[in-house]
């Protein structure tokens, strides 16, 4: 029995939850056991910059923030959804990482 545990890594949830539905409804059409799709913690990255360049006046501080979103499903018994998971268009901005097990 095979194993596919599909990561999906994005800064936009919008495209991150489109995805993992696309994939839910792959599993059911080829009635595979689905496990997922699991929020994973969101990494926030920030990043505090001074608004003068010079160092002169107030000191005054913008914060960039970036939130990347996770979502983690786990496919198994079907080797044709596996193969249709594979096949599926994947957003720009959208990382997608697929990790076959025995």
């Amino acid at each position: 029995m095979q194993k596919a545990r599909v990561k999906l890594r994005s800064t936009n949830q919008e495209k991150v939850d489109e995805l993992s539905d696309e994939i839910e409804e792959i599993a059911d059409e080829y009635d595979a056991e689905l496990s997922g799709p699991v929020p994973l913690p969101t990494d926030q990255l920030t990043i505090p910059t001074r608004k003068a360049p010079d160092g002169e006046g107030s000191e005054t501080i913008e914060r960039y923030e970036m939130h990347v979103h996770k979502r983690l499903i786990d496919i198994m018994d079907s080797e044709r959804a596996l193969r249709q998971v594979m096949r599926v268009h994947v957003p720009e901005g959208v990382d997608i990482e697929i990790e076959l097990e025995e």
